[in-house]
C-alpha cells in the first residue's frame, strides 16, 4: 500500500521535500508514528492531517494511493 504525503511550510524544511511517499501505512496513527521515527523534528511540530482533501481529527484508515496533506498552522493576510 502506497501513501502520498504533501507537506507545507516548515514541514518541508524538516524533510527537505514537499512530497514524500511511504509504503505499508495502514492508518493515520501509523503514518504519524512512521514520520516521527524518520524525521524526529516532527515530534515537536504542529500540523493538521487531511486525507484526500478532508481534514480528520481521529485515526483514519488509509487506502492505497491516497493523498495525505500535513498542514502546519498558517495565518491569513
Amino acid at each position: 500500500m502506497k501513501v502520498n504525503i504533501i507537506l507545507f511550510g516548515q514541514l518541508t524544511d524538516i524533510t527537505g521535500a514537499d512530497t514524500v511517499t511511504l509504503e505499508n501505512i495502514l492508518d493515520t496513527d501509523n503514518l504519524v508514528s512512521t514520520l516521527h521515527k524518520s524525521y524526529p523534528a516532527f515530534i515537536h511540530s504542529k500540523y493538521v492531517i487531511a486525507v484526500d482533501k478532508k481534514v480528520i481529527s481521529e485515526n483514519t484508515p488509509l487506502l492505497n494511493n491516497c493523498t495525505v496533506a500535513l498542514l502546519p498552522p498558517f495565518s491569513g493576510g
